[in-house]
């Protein structure tokens, strides 16, 4: 096909341009930026590159005719929501003008190029609003990370930020403890039950023939009521409380400034430095952000009372596609969801570690798995500790020996509220799998043994509990009586107390058999108490 004629002008002199006449680099941007400048600059070029010289026959530089208008249109936007280009700058209006001298001198009468760029699949950010948002800033963050990832984050995730995020964490920067917080634990019930759990210490002390040093550690130790009521209780024992160092694992600064002035501590000088002494014993008090930040080389006794139940699980539940991990997403008016995973998660690996524990026929039964990874790493950590330096943990905490399906709750001012109703302003929590945690210990050693679970108002009373509470009763005011006897009761009973003849709304509910303890000891130790 031949070149267009006003391409081919003989007033071309030179097979090649000189240097000074080829457009400088910026041109060449600016050509690529404006496609009429190009077109203009196409022209004022073409004379120059299809003469011929030297005497010879004109060698002749073919162009391609002019973009039909029909192949034009299927690269030109139609769109009618793609918004118009911006109008031309001056410059490009100056080329457009330059054009169309060119085309009037070389008596083209085509219609002129036209390119339009197609932006309909750019991204257009929402108007930025300067109208105040209610959300909190834990909310805040939750949302964005789930827009950060463009998908839903897991159920853990969602939990581990809501209660334990640095700032914005439900524990982190209150007292949720106690009547005035959100709930009551058993320490906060009645001070039998540290008491109880200090009998039971130093019948391990004992057990593991009265070392002169031994590590006494708590997970999670709320406001220190356990422990200080395990110390006044043992008080008299003076060899068990002189062997003691304390360490509490605790993450929250807040409740850090509690458990200090619980444990009626003091700070005083050591050499160069200082050191954190329990007036209640005179033992060092020592706080650390993990179990894994505690000195080890010494004799262990770990106490986990409802340490567990707020570590982060994965949700799973039984699909057509097989089982998909639970996720939270962002509904289309912002709100929190629950929904599906479309695609398998790496905690799958867990839950296939968790289903290799049980039976096929107990598998089928149920139709949601709640599974706890984390709880399987700290037992595995504990057990690695009484493996080497010998001792026990205690672990005492609401679950089930075996799956568990759906227990996720949330807690605030001491009411069930939705889990994903506002982030950050209650408590959530699980129930333990005392059978992962069982298998996960013996997994991780060899030289320990595992004991239970049995119900707290088992393990309470052959621990003496009942001789206890008669004890406090011959010495004490009518008033003082009442307490202990509802204490005593939401602590071993089952269901609502039938003594009860107050408001029906503030009825004492037994703890005694939701609530489970297992041990874990050294085989060296034998079968602790009351376990055997």
């Amino acid at each position: 096909m031949a070149a267009p004629p006003h391409l081919l002008s003989a007033k071309a002199q030179t097979p090649n341009p000189p240097l000074s006449t080829l457009p400088s680099p910026c041109a060449a941007v600016e050509m690529f930026r404006s496609p009429t400048a190009a077109a203009a600059l196409l022209r004022r070029l073409a004379p120059r590159v299809s003469g011929g010289g030297g005497g010879g026959a004109a060698t002749r530089w073919r162009f391609p005719p002019p973009v039909s208008a029909s192949v034009l249109s299927r690269f030109s936007s139609t769109s009618t929501s793609s918004p118009s280009p911006p109008p031309p700058s001056a410059a490009a209006r100056g080329d457009e003008a330059e054009d169309g001298d060119h085309q009037e001198e070389s008596g083209d009468s085509g219609a002129r190029l036209s390119i339009t760029v197609d932006r309909s699949g750019l991204y257009n950010p929402p108007e930025h609003s300067h109208e105040p948002s209610s959300d909190s800033e834990l909310v805040k963050h939750l949302k964005s990370i789930i827009k950060f990832r463009s998908g839903p984050i897991s159920v853990a995730e969602y939990m581990e930020e809501v209660l334990t995020n640095p700032q914005l964490g439900f524990y982190i920067n209150r007292d949720v403890f106690g009547t005035s917080g959100d709930f009551i634990t058993s320490p906060e019930v009645s001070q039998m039950f540290g008491e109880m759990i200090g009998v039971w210490a130093m019948c391990l002390w004992e057990q593991m023939g009265q070392p002169e040093k031994v590590n006494l550690i708590e997970l999670g130790p709320g406001r220190g009521t356990l422990l200080a009521d395990l110390l006044r209780g043992s008080a008299k024992f003076v060899n068990f409380t002189k062997a003691l160092d304390i360490n509490l694992v605790e993450c929250s600064p807040t409740l850090q400034k509690g458990q200090y002035n619980t444990l009626k501590c003091e700070d005083e000088p050591v050499g160069d430095g200082t050191r954190t002494v329990s007036k209640l014993c005179g033992a060092p008090v020592h706080w650390h952000a993990s179990l894994e930040q505690v000195p080890s080389g010494l004799p262990t006794i770990i106490i986990a009372h409802e340490f567990f139940d707020a570590l982060p699980i994965h949700q799973f539940q039984k699909a057509s596609r097989g089982w998909c991990e639970k996720m939270v997403d962002l509904a289309e008016d912002s709100s929190f969801r629950f929904v599906l995973s479309p695609q398998p998660t790496a905690s799958l690996l867990y839950l296939s570690k968790r289903c290799g524990w049980v039976s096929s026929e107990e598998l089928e039964k149920v139709e949601h798995i709640e599974v706890c990874p984390k709880a399987m790493e700290i037992t595995e950590q504990i057990a690695d500790r009484i493996s080497s330096d010998g001792g026990g943990a205690l672990i005492i905490d609401y679950g089930k020996d075996g799956i568990v399906s759906d227990s996720l709750q949330a807690i605030r001012k001491h009411k069930f509220v939705h889990i994903l109703d506002n982030p950050g302003s209650a408590d959530l929590s699980a129930y333990v799998d005392f059978a992962s945690i069982r298998h996960s210990a013996k997994e991780a050693s060899d030289d320990i043994s595992v004991h239970g679970p049995m119900t707290q108002s088992q393990f309470l009373g052959s621990l003496g509990i009942n001789f206890r509470v008669e004890a406090l009763l011959q010495n004490c005011t009518e008033e003082q009586a009442e307490s202990l006897r509802t204490g005593y009761w939401r602590l071993v009973g089952d269901g609502e107390a039938p003594f009860w003849e107050g408001p029906d709304d503030q009825t004492p509910i037994g703890m005694g058999t939701r609530y489970l303890a297992m041990a874990i000891v050294n085989k060296k130790q034998g079968t602790p108490v009351p376990f055997e």
